[in-house]
């Protein structure tokens, strides 16, 4: 039985993973000053990490997140990658309710964006940092809870409720991560690529989020009534 559920969760790892490539193909924003366009890829990281877990889910991303950077180097980069990588950890953290961890995984990463010598947004343009510390407050507060518990319910709309909540929170984690390797290979002064994103990613961060939610609950739906996620559930406990 566990050679049988092992294979069902390297098949769905594979699938997505597989996915997760055919979507880094097609650009959904454009980012701001040296960066590269965010695909339609970074909707899949947290259904990567809801539907597999922290630790599958993360091979998942990495794994097409790998093959998407060698095949499509104009549209995926290394800041892709990462974030892909993290919020696909931070995802199935929460779903296996392990809210700790990921909370200090977050914090973590918010203080070595932050503090990062020299070009950190806390040296030059902390405000550019205001939406993360409001992800962080959710993620640490009775609205993530609740998120968490409506996964088991029934109804749709709590579904929806669920998903978004908890895909906010990741893709956020996933951006901070994405930040920190810019912060490392950075060619220029990034005072001005702060002051743009300040009120860009907030956005762009919440529509990743509603996007996802719509599509990952039908997907949740599908995978449960099909027993997959049940069997990946069992083998992460």
């Amino acid at each position: 039985m566990f050679k049988k559920l092992r294979a069902r969760e390297v098949a769905l790892a594979a699938c997505f993973a597989a996915l997760y490539v055919v979507l880094s193909f097609v650009p959904m924003f454009h980012l701001l000053g040296a960066f590269q366009s965010i695909t339609v890829a970074a909707i899949m990281v947290p259904l990567i990490g809801l539907m597999l877990g922290a630790y599958i889910g993360a091979l998942s991303a990495l794994l097409g997140g790998i093959i998407s950077l060698s095949l499509n180097p104009s549209l995926f980069s290394p800041m892709s990658l990462a974030a892909g990588v993290v919020g696909a950890v931070c995802a199935g953290l929460l779903y296996t309710n392990r809210r700790a961890l990921c909370a200090l995984t977050y914090m973590i990463l918010l203080l070595i964006f932050g503090l990062y010598p020299s070009v950190g947004p806390i040296w030059i343009f902390p405000q550019v940092m205001w939406f993360h510390v409001v992800g962080l407050f959710i993620l640490i507060s009775p609205l993530q809870s609740t998120a968490l518990n409506n996964f088991k319910s029934a109804k749709a709309t709590r579904l929806l409720f669920a998903f978004f909540v908890t895909c906010l929170t990741s893709t956020l984690a996933g951006q901070i991560a994405g930040n920190i390797i810019f912060e490392t290979i950075r060619i220029t002064d990034p005072r001005g690529t702060w002051l743009a994103l300040t009120f860009v990613y907030p956005f762009e961060r919440t529509i990743i989020a509603i996007i996802a939610a719509f599509i990952g609950v039908p997907l949740f739906e599908a995978l449960k009534a099909a027993n997959l996620i049940n069997a990946t559930q069992r083998l992460r406990k």
